[in-house]
């Protein structure tokens, strides 16, 4: 993560936000006595959200670590040539 200063955001602001959307790295910004504050793309931002519900949903997370373990074991729903075609689509 890189890091500025809030007088180097201002005056770079729109340089520092094109690099934060092209670089999808986070840009933390510091504030001589305040707090700092990150600056991150939409998209990254939306991203991480998705993250985050994923995360913090214990039957989705216990549908994943299910289906892990069944891809490991070799067993499991294996999708036909139609079906991954349909997916090669998308």
């Amino acid at each position: 993560m890189r890091e500025i200063t809030v007088n180097q955001f201002r005056s770079h602001l729109k340089e520092s936000v094109e690099d934060v959307i092209s670089s999808h790295d986070v840009l933390k910004v510091t504030r001589r006595g305040g707090d700092p504050f990150v600056v991150v793309s939409a998209e990254d931002w939306e991203r991480e959200q998705e993250t985050l519900h994923v995360l913090s949903n214990s039957n989705l997370m216990r549908q994943i670590a299910a289906s892990t373990k069944t891809h490991q074991a070799g067993s499991g729903y294996s999708p036909t040539a139609k079906e991954i075609d349909e997916i090669h689509r998308i």
